[in-house]
């Protein structure tokens, strides 16, 4: 188990908001938005337009199909320009498969974050579906920032992370987090708390106080002290359920952000579905806070 041998300190130049213009989309957007203007990092903001349109119709229809998709590329750039306005930022109106498009523009224009919402459900087109989220987040080479359906609409103190919430299960994977949990925490003042979930053990199978001292002298080595650090962090060991008792602790101490940690998935969408009840994505779509994940 890793510990942090400094002061951890990440800067955000590029900030990528992705839209379907849909209320759960626009729900992210206030915190791409905060973010971006927090950061002075330019905002690029992408309306990713499917390309399905063209597997089922006629080559004479094409070029009216090309028309039309001009003419919604062009109402959708005026549409994020007007929201856009204030922070220095760029539209983008891209053509091809979500996710696809969403990692190449995350090359192209050297994205630091990318800022998403959901409903957190599968079932349903384009972004909005659970799935394509998670194959975002768990294939993307820069942390995720998903405000998920369950996250308070029109708050005045939008991306203001006073309680800031790092989950790990102590391996490699999820201490990657790490450093954008300490960082984000340091630049909002805030306070940070450390949070590893052990599955209820039978009674009388393990000795339950020795182990949880043990675990938590081992969680207190993650980060040392240090005296450009401003707070010390909260060191928390829960029994039960992983995604519920996140969900519970998160609740019950108003956590304005989660941060953990994925797993990388190779493949395309239809073998990711594995993932779907996956912890994070149980997160994403039940928490009351955003959650950013980082691939470890």
């Amino acid at each position: 188990m890793k510990s942090m041998e400094t002061v951890a300190h990440i800067t955000l130049k590029n900030v990528l908001f992705a839209t379907d213009f849909s209320s759960y989309a626009n729900a992210a957007l206030p915190y791409a938005f905060a973010i971006a203007h927090q950061y002075h990092a330019k905002l690029y903001a992408a309306h990713v337009l499917s390309g399905d349109s063209y597997l089922f119709a006629g080559p004479e229809s094409w070029p009216a199909l090309l028309e039309q998709q001009r003419q919604q590329q062009h109402l959708d750039a005026e549409r994020l320009e007007t929201q856009l306005r204030g922070v220095p930022h760029q539209v983008l109106t891209p053509v091809g498969d979500i996710s696809d498009v969403l990692f190449r523009l995350v090359r192209e224009h050297d994205i630091d974050m990318l800022v998403l919402g959901t409903h957190g459900r599968t079932g349903l087109p384009k972004m909005l579906m659970g799935s394509v989220t998670e194959k975002i987040f768990r294939q993307a080479s820069v942390p995720v920032l998903t405000v998920g359906p369950h996250v308070p609409r029109g708050q005045s103190s939008v991306a203001e992370f006073n309680e800031v919430l790092f989950v790990t299960d102590l391996t490699e994977e999820s201490l990657a987090a790490l450093p954008y949990a300490i960082s984000l925490a340091q630049e909002h003042q805030a306070h940070l708390t450390i949070l590893h979930v052990l599955e209820q053990p039978e009674a009388g199978s393990v000795d339950l106080e020795s182990n949880t001292r043990f675990l938590l002298r081992h969680m207190a080595e993650l980060v040392p002290p240090d005296p450009e650090l401003w707070f010390h962090p909260n060191y928390v060991i829960e029994f039960g359920n992983v995604a519920e008792q996140i969900l519970k602790y998160a609740a019950g101490h108003a956590s304005d952000l989660i941060v953990l940690g994925v797993r990388s998935a190779q493949g395309n969408l239809e073998t990711l579905t594995r993932f779907a009840h996956s912890t994070a994505q149980q997160l994403v779509a039940h928490a009351t806070c955003p959650v950013l994940t980082v691939r470890g």
